[in-house]
């Protein structure tokens, strides 16, 4: 048995540049796009965030909402200073900047992970101290339940002890009768 060689044919050197060329482009492509999907996301004032699970819908908490919401706060050590048992209501204007911002990217359902800057948190003036250290970055997980309108939960409340409790006008046997 005989092994004939064939020859190959040279290459062209401009055939290996834009082959080099081809490579070089398709790993900035791919840096690129990975870059892009990054989950972290920072906002204009230096809020960073992470979408851990996404809500539903399409609305957004405003400053004259009320959010029902579950946390965990914690430094970056990773100490947690405050943590919710079960979902708890806040007014979503009625919390550090850095919080408020978050709450108002989520819709409902969804959980993020905010890292709140110093100056976004309590800056120099913690509650308390010996908690949370002056000019603290704060990191809060975060699940927005839902949230309602300030003045619709207020008249729902007026309601409810309206039927409860009655006015004296509107009571069976009182004054107007």
């Amino acid at each position: 048995m005989s092994v004939t060689a064939v020859p190959l044919q040279p290459t062209r050197r401009s055939y290996v540049v834009l082959l080099w060329l081809g490579i070089v482009v398709a790993v900035a492509v791919a840096a690129a796009l990975a870059f892009a999907a990054s989950p972290i996301h920072t906002t204009d004032s230096g809020l960073r965030y992470e979408v851990l699970r996404p809500g539903t819908g399409t609305e957004h908490p405003t400053d004259q909402d009320i959010a029902l919401i579950q946390y965990k706060g914690s430094l970056p050590s990773g100490k947690v200073f405050q943590e919710t048992q079960q979902p708890t209501p806040l007014p979503v204007a009625g919390s550090v900047p850095g919080f408020s911002e978050g709450i108002k990217l989520m819709t409902k359902g969804a959980k993020y992970r905010l890292w709140i800057p110093a100056d976004l948190a309590y800056g120099d003036k913690s509650p308390d101290p010996s908690v949370i250290p002056n000019n603290s970055p704060l990191v809060f997980d975060v699940e927005l339940v839902d949230f309602i309108n300030q003045d619709v939960l207020r008249q729902q409340m007026q309601m409810q002890q309206m039927m409860q409790g009655g006015t004296p006008d509107a009571a069976p046997g009182g004054a107007g009768q």
